[in-house]
């Protein structure tokens, strides 16, 4: 085996440096140390890192974040291959297999294709893969386990996009609000409680109702179609920018952050307001926040 590769465009060279990297003796050290544990947070890094890009329009950086989570399939397909459990191949063949069968309208027979699809089609589908999941030797623990239609919502999930999938599920067999009005009864319900365990001083209920009053706030984005996540990391943008503002002027004057009042900060956080609401294509009612 020669020692030198070139980067190349094909996925078998990827393929190969990762088996480099953790063959024994002769791999990247740390490489080898690595399991599916001890990588798992940097996979979810990565995926956060690509939606970062695609969040800032930035292409070109997107095109490396993608190689990196590329990177990171390969690394534990690899670590399946040691323990002979799949291999990249078997990767690539299950999700080729379920992206034909869950777009017969697309690459089914004539038929298939020139029908419409049916409103619960991906639901059965996904169902029905289930099932097949289930029939193929599941242990009795985790056949019992799947039977809950909550089972395989991921754990690591950032907590609210759990929180809007677990309610996407209760809701696709009737177990949600009729609409918007009710779940917003709810949250003004949820907010009087962690007022009340507030003015009560009771430390463990505080933290309950606070984690009741997010999951309520998780279902009014549902319901409203907004993605929470999204529409926080938006908010953190915003603060991070108006915050920035602050700094840069208080710069100007020669002082620090803390070096001025509250009254100056919020001062010149009102200005950031006024800036950006004066930008062209700025909404023209300013939404105090």
């Amino acid at each position: 085996m020669t020692s030198s590769l070139s980067p190349s465009r094909d996925i078998a060279v990827l393929l190969q440096i990762m088996r480099r990297l953790r063959t024994p003796v002769t791999g990247c050290p740390w490489d080898l140390k690595q399991s599916f544990e001890t990588i798992a947070p940097y996979t979810i890094e990565e995926a956060y890192e690509v939606a970062d890009a695609i969040s800032r329009g930035d292409l070109a950086h997107l095109r490396e974040e993608l190689g990196d989570l590329l990177l990171q399939v390969v690394y534990h397909a690899q670590m399946a291959e040691e323990q002979q459990a799949f291999d990249f191949g078997d990767v690539v063949e299950g999700i080729t297999t379920k992206m034909i069968r869950r777009h017969p309208h697309v690459f089914g027979d004539e038929a298939a294709r020139s029908a419409a699809v049916p409103e619960d089609f991906w639901e059965r589908a996904k169902a029905a893969e289930k099932a097949e999941k289930a029939r193929a030797g599941a242990s009795s623990e985790d056949t019992e386990g799947a039977q809950s239609i909550l089972a395989d919502v991921p754990l690591p999930l950032p907590a609210l996009t759990r929180a809007v999938k677990l309610q996407d599920r209760a809701a696709a067999v009737g177990f949600d609000w009729p609409g918007l009005g009710p779940v917003m009864d709810k949250l003004k319900e949820e907010l009087t409680e962690l007022d009340d365990a507030i003015a009560a001083g009771a430390e463990d209920r505080i933290s309950e109702e606070f984690g009741d009053l997010l999951f309520v706030i998780a279902n009014v984005a549902r319901h409203l179609k907004i993605d929470p996540e999204a529409a926080l990391r938006a908010a953190n943008d915003k603060f991070v920018r108006r915050f920035r503002y602050i700094e840069e002027a208080l710069a100007a004057r020669g002082k620090r952050p803390a070096d001025s009042s509250l009254e100056e900060m919020d001062a010149l956080w009102d200005e950031a307001k006024t800036s950006e609401a004066d930008k062209p294509g700025a909404p023209e009612t300013r939404k105090e926040s």
